[in-house]
């Protein structure tokens, strides 16, 4: 049998009397695209967190393949080796100097901040490729401190993929683009998946810009959890399960649509799970 790009054993992480999860057994295959969804506060970036080695559980253990087995963590916004990680927008706070091609560099470079590959004719190559991949060669000899969020965000992708990672975590990765930009981001992602078999774990409030390429769905609320397809997962009933009241799962044209009492699910809400309108 293949060996799980990820595997979580009876995972708890807990702060004081709270509970974020418990008992949670994941294995997650190379390859394989889960989508983790919930409300916020309900850990799915905490969850990423333990992953990259930045936080520890609370008891259980985790393994993930493609990561060093002295976990080194992240610091501005770099992953362990082997791992490509997109932040959130607006988590890292870069360097007024730091240019939008220095940032992708440093995919390559790793924690070396500027030596490794610099100088040479390959690592040039790939950080012009990776650059041009996300649409980001207008302004990626610009400070990051200058550009906007979407364009700040598209170079982060680069910079995850540029080291070419055999596990993707992306933290709602698709926050400040339009509805263009969000479709070629998730494109991109799902390219380098099928073409190299990388293993990509998606935050998202909203499943639907990813929602052909997504095979199980990890959906966390209130310390509960559901995992399984989205068929099995996006359900009226396994929703209504996990928030404790009723919700109603829907799908037209293709999309998934949830809409529930106000304390649990609102679609008219842009920025809650699931809406049908975009922020």
């Amino acid at each position: 049998m293949t060996e799980p790009a990820i595997q979580l054993r009876d995972a708890s992480l807990s702060f004081g009397p709270r509970a974020l999860w418990s008992g949670l057994n994941l294995d997650i295959a190379p390859g394989e695209f889960l989508a983790v969804l919930g409300p916020n506060g309900s850990g799915k970036s905490t969850l990423l967190s333990v992953l990259l080695g930045q936080q520890r559980l609370s008891s259980g253990t985790v393994r993930v393949a493609a990561r060093d087995a002295a976990v080194r963590g992240v610091r501005g916004g770099l992953a362990p080796r082997g791992m490509g990680y997109i932040p959130q927008q607006g988590v890292v706070d870069f360097p007024h100097t730091l240019r939008g091609i220095d940032l992708v560099g440093l995919g390559l470079d790793g924690h070396r901040w500027g030596l490794g590959f610099r100088g040479a004719a390959e690592r040039r190559r790939r950080v012009a490729e990776a650059i041009e991949a996300v649409g980001a060669e207008s302004f990626a000899h610009r400070p990051l401190a200058l550009l906007s969020g979407g364009e700040q965000q598209r170079l982060r992708v680069a910079q995850a993929l540029v080291g070419e990672p055999a596990v993707l975590l992306c933290d709602e990765p698709l926050l400040s683009l339009d509805h263009v930009n969000q479709r070629a981001v998730s494109d991109l992602i799902e390219r380098r998946r099928t073409e190299a078999g990388t293993t990509v774990l998606f935050v998202t409030h909203e499943i639907n810009p990813i929602l052909s390429y997504v095979d199980r769905v990890l959906y966390l609320v209130d310390g509960r959890f559901s995992i399984g397809s989205t068929e099995e997962v996006m359900t009226s009933d396994t929703l209504s399960t996990l928030y404790r009241t009723d919700v109603d799962v829907v799908r037209i044209g293709g999309q998934i649509h949830v809409t529930g009492p106000h304390s649990a699910v609102c679609e008219d809400d842009p920025h809650h799970p699931h809406s049908g309108a975009r922020p």
